[in-house]
């Protein structure tokens, strides 16, 4: 499948035949191929922008990945120690195991700004946090949000010319490379539901990007 760029960091697991396995993935900044195995499942938690994990700098899994790990006896290793694999039904209880630990931590200031707030802190100070607790900066994280959210309107039927507006592109050609780098689709592919190969999960995250 494509899998498309994406600002934030989450929590996989996933089986290869009969072997369970589990890693953390980092955010992704353009559109790539990822393969699917034959038969394979997967359930994934995806943390907000500010949530990270002190033990595991994001900014060194940009792009990638954490090794796998087997899930022995349905015990997940993580920030050196065994916790129990989460499921759809305990994915909350798993995140709140790990914040009473300690292990995952949120940065307030991250988040505010993010969620369009003005913190009392200089704009350095916001860069600086930013690229500590996403690996990204505020601009690239903007740019994916606004990309995901352009795919998702021509995907729902919305006009290129009212997306190109709506969203602050310059124009088509601008819209059109932002598209190819991040979603790694045309605006008329994804307009007229054209896939040769399927996306990965297309949601617009609540820090909807602002114009530019």
């Amino acid at each position: 499948m494509t899998s498309v760029a994406n600002s934030t960091w989450e929590l996989v697991v996933w089986n290869e035949g009969e072997q369970l396995l589990s890693a953390v993935r980092g955010p992704e900044t353009r559109a790539s191929t990822a393969p699917v195995p034959q038969d394979s499942r997967s359930a994934g938690i995806l943390f907000a922008h500010g949530v990270h994990m002190p033990h595991l700098p994001v900014a060194a899994l940009v792009d990638g990945q954490t090794p796998p790990r087997p899930v022995t006896a349905g015990m997940l290793d993580l920030a050196g120690a065994a916790w129990p694999a989460p499921a759809y039904g305990t994915a909350e209880d798993f995140v709140q195991h790990l914040v009473d630990a300690g292990a995952l931590v949120r940065d307030p200031v991250v988040a505010e700004v993010l969620e369009g707030g003005s913190p009392k802190v200089s704009a350095r100070t916001v860069q600086r946090r930013v690229a500590a607790t996403t690996g990204l900066s505020l601009g690239l994280i903007r740019q994916i949000a606004r990309a995901r959210e352009a795919a998702l309107r021509l995907g729902g039927g919305v006009p290129i010319p009212e997306v190109v507006h709506g969203l602050g592109f310059y124009d088509q050609p601008h819209l059109s490379r932002s598209l190819m780098r991040f979603i790694g689709r045309t605006a008329t592919q994804l307009a007229q539901g054209r896939q040769a190969q399927p996306l990965s999960m297309l949601y617009s995250p609540p820090e909807l990007a602002e114009r530019g």
